[in-house]
């Protein structure tokens, strides 16, 4: 096993995935660690929007809309499997921002970016179908305008997979414990199980999330490391609250935003929060005020008010932000922010630490992480697509239909299940197959064991927890039996290794 990388990333979310799959398209030999499951904590946390971010207009943060805005459509173009677009409603509330002042703010979210592949705002009137028997009979007039959604754990394991075929070293279930910087080069040890490993690396990134800071005070003892802000996020997830394809999107008295958006074909997903958080990030459960608050706000406008106990699951995450002072959890930035440490000479390996940043910007994140550690080499990733995402994004529904066609003893729900999931790599799972026999013992829904098996072999899966949650949202749509017998399968290879 190699012991010697130009780059370690430490941290399995979104920035750590995004900035390794880059390194390694460049030629560098790049280590990522991860000591839980990609996407474990902050990243699959998220609203699961691609968005330009209409209310950081209010906060006067153009260049991160305008970024936003770009990588949205560059996005789009780059994983349309998991990646689609989605319509929000705004209704305008008397009492709250004027008419002016969101027409104007949508004009400029029309334009900042570019948009090509989008449909632009346009007006509603909200006492005619779809919206009259949803919304509360007060809310007379809105606007409809164009984001994205986003299977976000999903975007972080497709970047891992493809920094593994640039060869990358993609570690799980691994633990960077220490970091001992020398004069040419830091030593790292690891830790996974019981068994600790030391590799040597050129420069290290630290992408650990709301961990960020623990990970600094490894690698620079002596100092006092505080730099972050840490805000927790939580959702809840209900039966269907509405018919149709559209989103909501709801302003509060305390001029904040709430969304409400059909997910997963069954539910409406509702969020979010921002609550500031001391506690341990691994262990992070919504509060109850924080479920008052969110059935409260969307009571506002829905004709048919939800209670705390309709809700059928619920998720919550910590952003690790840069604490920028701002005295709300609301208004301190979204932005990343970077802090690079070169040791006491030019010529010492190199830390560069990240704060911030969200989803959408991902992708420019890392090449302006590795512009600042001075990796040489051109920027590759906005036109490369994604594993699966060798798809034209104006036609993905031809691209179901031709995969209906050809496994035809496929159920429906399974093909566009499947399309969503991994694009063309569906046919790396379903090579050689003639009908469900092919698949293995099934495990309840559309679920097959020959799934299990390509998430184990091809996205870095251990557990069943990895599968129902991560990879997929499956745990939603499979009962108890069939979960236990995903989670018996995992227990049987367990025992067999």
């Amino acid at each position: 096993m190699n012991d010697m990388f130009d780059l370690l990333v430490i941290g399995g979310g979104i920035n750590g995935a995004g900035i390794a799959r880059d390194a390694a398209g460049r030629g560098l030999s790049v280590c990522l660690v991860e000591k839980d499951d990609l996407a474990q904590h902050t990243s699959s946390a998220s609203t699961k929007l691609v968005h330009g971010g209409l209310r950081y207009l209010e906060h006067l943060e153009f260049r991160l809309v305008r970024e936003s805005l770009v990588e949205r459509e560059r996005l789009l173009r780059i994983a349309p499997h998991i990646i689609w677009p989605l319509r929000f409603v705004l209704p305008h509330d008397e009492g709250l921002r004027p008419k002016w002042m969101l027409r104007l703010g949508l004009f400029m979210y029309d334009n900042l970016g570019g948009r090509k592949l989008l449909p632009p705002t346009k007006t509603v009137n909200l006492r005619k179908a779809p919206h009259a028997d949803v919304l509360e009979e007060r809310l007379v007039k809105g606007f409809e305008y164009s984001d994205c959604w986003v299977e976000d754990s999903r975007l972080v394991a497709l970047n891992c997979v493809d920094a593994r075929e640039h060869g990358a070293d993609i570690r799980t279930g691994t633990e960077c414990v220490a970091l001992q910087r020398g004069t040419e080069f830091w030593t790292a040890t690891f830790r996974s199980g019981e068994s600790e490993q030391h590799v040597r690396a050129k420069a290290v990134v630290n992408a650990a999330g709301p961990w960020v800071d623990k990970v600094l005070g490894r690698a620079i003892s002596g100092e006092r490391h505080e730099n972050l802000r840490l805000v927790k996020g939580s959702h809840l997830i209900f039966p269907r609250l509405f018919e149709g394809e559209h989103c909501y999107i709801f302003q509060n008295k305390d001029d904040r935003i709430v969304f409400a958006i059909p997910y997963e074909r069954e539910f409406t997903l509702v969020g979010t929060t921002d609550v500031g958080f001391e506690g341990d990030p691994s262990d992070i459960q919504i509060s109850s005020d924080e479920i008052r608050y969110i059935c409260a706000a969307v009571n506002e406008y829905l004709r048919t008010d939800v209670s705390p106990e309709q809700a059928v699951s619920s998720y919550a995450g910590v952003r690790p932000l840069y604490d920028d002072s701002s005295a709300s959890n609301s208004t301190v930035t979204r932005d990343y922010v970077f802090e690079l440490d070169r040791g006491e000479s030019e010529n010492e390996p190199a830390l560069l630490s990240i704060f911030g940043g969200k989803i959408t910007t991902y992708r420019k994140l890392a090449e302006h992480a590795l512009e600042k550690l001075g990796v040489p080499g051109k920027s590759w990733t906005a036109a490369a697509p994604l594993p699966g995402g060798d798809i034209d994004a104006e036609h993905y529904d031809a691209f179901v239909a031709e995969v209906a066609k050809r496994y035809d003893w496929l159920p429906s729900t399974a093909v566009e299940r499947l399309c969503r999931a991994y694009g063309t790599r569906v046919h790396v799972l379903l090579v050689d197959t003639q009908g469900l026999n092919d698949m293995g013992p099934h495990l309840g829904g559309d679920l097959y064991v020959r799934e299990l098996e390509y998430l184990v072999d091809q996205e870095f899966v251990t557990s069943a927890d990895d599968v129902l949650w991560r990879r997929s949202k499956l745990g939603l749509h499979l009962d108890e039996s069939a979960q236990s017998r995903v989670r018996d399968w995992f227990a049987e290879r367990r025992v067999a290794a």
